[in-house]
């Protein structure tokens, strides 16, 4: 089908479709309902029937929608089957930690490498190379590197983000609780775990009260 645009609440919503239709047991229909879905993940019905009619054109009335060929167009729409290169800045624990990760892999993502202005090691225990900010430059250019991954302290998030702009990175995930300044082409994600951390605080908080 052809490529919608689609709103960022609706690609947050998509990959847990995905993660929830794989978890599904084989023993089952091979069919789901969009009213299925809704009710299984506690969502409405007309916002995932919506939702998957922009990523989707197999659903059919009073049957609904295959269940393997809904998780390859929603993983198609995502982008999920085409690999997309990139590198990270910052080799403390947590980005040593994502370096790691293999799962990245499912969702089309592959780092290459971390670079760090004081590496402690060469490699990961996975074996993922950690290279000196020297290097990064070469390193872009070379493998024509798009994404970029922030994981180093706020105070110097803006400065790496700059840099890897001049590599000639047009996306970047950033994990450093800091707003960054970009132009107007270059995407960016952030992951505030500071604001997650509130938010899972006050619905716990209003289930406790309801509870009393």
């Amino acid at each position: 089908m052809v490529k919608k645009e689609i709103s960022k609440s609706v690609l947050k919503r998509l990959p847990g479709y995905v993660a929830y239709l794989k978890a599904m047991p084989n023993t089952g229909s091979p069919y789901i309902s969009a009213t299925a879905l809704a009710n299984a993940l506690g969502m409405g019905e007309v916002q995932v029937r919506k939702d998957l009619a922009m990523v989707s054109d197999g659903g059919r009335p009073k049957i609904g929608y295959l269940r393997e060929t809904l998780i390859e167009d929603i993983e198609q729409f995502l982008g999920y089957d085409n690999t997309t290169d990139a590198v990270m800045i910052g080799a403390g624990k947590l980005g040593q930690a994502l370096l790691d990760y293999v799962g990245f892999s499912e969702y089309g993502l592959n780092i290459l490498a971390a670079f760090d202005i004081a590496p402690k090691a060469n490699k990961t225990e996975e074996g993922k190379p950690i290279f000196h900010m020297d290097m990064l430059e070469s390193f872009c250019k070379e493998n024509k590197v798009i994404m970029g991954i922030i994981t180093v302290p706020a105070a110097h998030a803006q400065e790496v983000c700059n840099r890897l702009i001049k590599c000639g990175i047009k996306a970047v995930w950033n994990f450093a609780p800091v707003h960054l300044d970009v132009p107007d082409n270059i995407l960016v994600q952030n992951e505030n775990m500071a604001t997650s951390l509130a938010v899972l605080s006050m619905h716990l908080q209003a289930q406790m009260k309801e509870k009393k």
